[in-house]
């Protein structure tokens, strides 16, 4: 197996990403500054596991959403898993 056959099954493709960040605009305002601080800081390292975790998230309201991401609330049930809690460890990293 070669390097380049192990990087495709691990980081997503331009394809992908352009779908991806589709998929997270959202109603409320405050989302999208989370969601877009997070694409300009960590798109480049975004792996498959991180992808799903992100996925996940964006299944959620946006005051659901926008609460995990204050940290008024933790992921649950099946929300509680490593690659959730990844995505929401980098989004909710303060501004520097």
């Amino acid at each position: 197996m070669t390097a380049s056959a192990d990087t495709s099954s691990t980081w997503p493709d331009a394809d992908l990403m352009r779908r991806l960040r589709w998929r997270c605009r959202r109603g409320l305002l405050e989302n999208d500054l989370f969601i877009d601080r997070f694409f300009e800081r960590h798109e480049s390292q975004l792996t498959q596991p991180l992808v799903q975790g992100l996925l996940q998230l964006m299944d959620l309201s946006d005051n659901d959403l926008l609460d995990l991401f204050l940290a008024r609330k933790e992921p649950q049930g099946e929300l509680d898993n490593a690659d959730v809690r990844q995505v929401l460890a980098m989004m909710r990293v303060a501004r520097t």
